[in-house]
């Protein structure tokens, strides 16, 4: 993976976390173990200091950044689909951001809840613990079911097995100039990790 130095401080991946090799980290980057980076996710802490708490995960394209002396944290299991932007935000403990969503600077989503796909969240917002929050700008619609939160966590716990299958299992490789007969199809759901602490 591309990973810089500025001004003497260098990331920090845990060996238990997965960083995909197009993903980019700058300077005071954090990564804690069972983490997920995807790839061309850019991670910059040439400002601030990006955080990932353990089992938390960035999806493709997905962007961290904030002002100087900010931190920009993912908690514990959060979850951050594709495309979306963090800066100088607070994701708590198994939260979901949805795909292309914003979270701006001092903005605190509390435990348990999602931010919607699209959702454009201002600075200085924050919400209850299992709130939905929706919109653009974003506001709070709804308390979640507890039902909603645990069908979350699933999820998640999918993206930490998908870090130690990555570690375990992905290669780079040339592609197949045709299909194969009988070509099979991925089983995750099968996958058993060979450290199942997470």
């Amino acid at each position: 993976m591309p990973c810089y130095s500025i001004n003497g401080l260098r990331p920090v991946v845990d060996p238990t976390a997965y960083v995909h090799p197009t993903a980019v980290l700058i300077g005071d980057v954090v990564i804690g173990p069972g983490c997920y980076v995807g790839p061309l996710a850019s991670l910059r802490g040439d400002f601030g200091r990006i955080l990932l708490e353990q089992g938390a995960n960035i999806q493709d394209t997905c962007v961290m950044h904030g002002f100087p002396d900010s931190d920009t944290v993912i908690a514990r299991n959060g979850h951050v689909g594709h495309g979306a932007v963090l800066h100088g935000c607070r994701i708590g403990e198994n939260v979901l951001v949805g795909m292309n969503a914003v979270v701006m600077d001092g903005a605190v989503i509390a435990a348990n809840s999602f931010v919607s796909a699209a959702a454009f969240v201002k600075a200085g917002f924050s919400c209850e613990a299992q709130s939905l929050v929706m919109g653009a700008p974003a506001v709070t619609r709804r308390r979640l079911s507890d039902e909603e939160v645990a069908w979350k966590l699933a999820g998640t716990r999918e993206y930490q097995q998908l870090a130690q299958r990555c570690l375990e299992q992905m290669v780079e490789c040339q592609p197949l100039s045709e299909v194969e007969s009988n070509r099979p199809r991925l089983q995750p759901g099968a996958y058993r990790p060979k450290d199942d602490s997470l």
